[in-house]
């Protein structure tokens, strides 16, 4: 199978962007991080988290037998032990960053790793990973958030932007709380997967997202959906990686 990418980022309508990602196609790696809105140093936290997941990676590239931060599990696939590895040394680099006037930053992070033996996600907090295969739209990826805590229970919580609790999330790298969830994933022809921000999903919907995921080239899916989350009036920063499986 082929992959095409495409990856955009926008302000939105803060006065600077929190956001960040990485596209690394040639070595199977793509990142959307999303600093803590609210706490100072944001847009650094997340730059932290971007650059532990691609420096390990590449790391690896160069060097099969570079030291692992922990003893990788056997019951994992190997591209769902990277995504862990890099997790943790993401959350190590914000945590040692978390001095001063930036004691209390911190980052969401969603990750897809693809290799040889198939497809992984990791996720921390909102960013999501949505998939649209044979025009259905899927959620791969579950908020670590109170909302689903209330759903995980059996309660209907309000829709997000009518509580006061909707954007609170329960767990992020920096925290105490940044343990990932990691699962594996399989690939076909004609998907079309969607790393983004909160800053994105919300504005456009579940509709708002498969129609602009369906469109044209990868780079046009990509331009819409950041656009289009911004002209519905998203005021958060707005990111959005998108990739197109096709046959060899």
């Amino acid at each position: 199978m082929r992959i095409e990418s495409a990856g955009q980022t926008h302000i939105g309508r803060r006065t600077q962007n929190e956001d960040a990602y990485s596209m690394r196609p040639e070595l199977g790696l793509f990142v959307v991080a999303d600093g803590l809105g609210g706490q100072e140093g944001g847009e650094v936290a997340s730059q932290c988290v971007v650059e532990a997941f691609t420096e390990f990676r590449e790391r690896l590239a160069r060097d099969a037998e570079a030291t692992w931060p922990h003893k990788p599990s056997p019951r994992r696939s190997p591209e769902e032990r990277l995504l862990v590895a890099c997790t943790e040394l993401a959350q190590r680099a914000v945590v040692s960053r978390r001095v001063g006037p930036l004691r209390e930053m911190g980052s969401t992070v969603v990750a897809l790793a693809l290799g040889p033996h198939g497809a992984a996600v990791a996720h921390v907090g909102d960013s999501r990973l949505y998939r649209l295969r044979d025009g259905r739209l899927e959620a791969l990826t579950r908020d670590h958030s109170i909302t689903e805590e209330m759903r995980a229970a059996g309660m209907e919580p309000p829709p997000r932007g009518q509580s006061t609790f909707g954007h609170i999330i329960t767990r992020a790298l920096g925290t105490e709380r940044a343990e990932p969830t990691v699962q594996r994933l399989e690939l076909q022809p004609g998907d079309v997967y969607l790393l983004c921000s909160d800053g994105l999903y919300e504005p456009l919907g579940a509709e708002g997202l498969a129609a602009r995921m369906a469109q044209g080239s990868v780079t046009e899916a990509c331009e819409s959906l950041v656009s289009g989350a911004y002209d519905a009036g998203g005021r958060d920063n707005i990111t959005a990686v998108v990739l197109r499986v096709t046959a060899a």
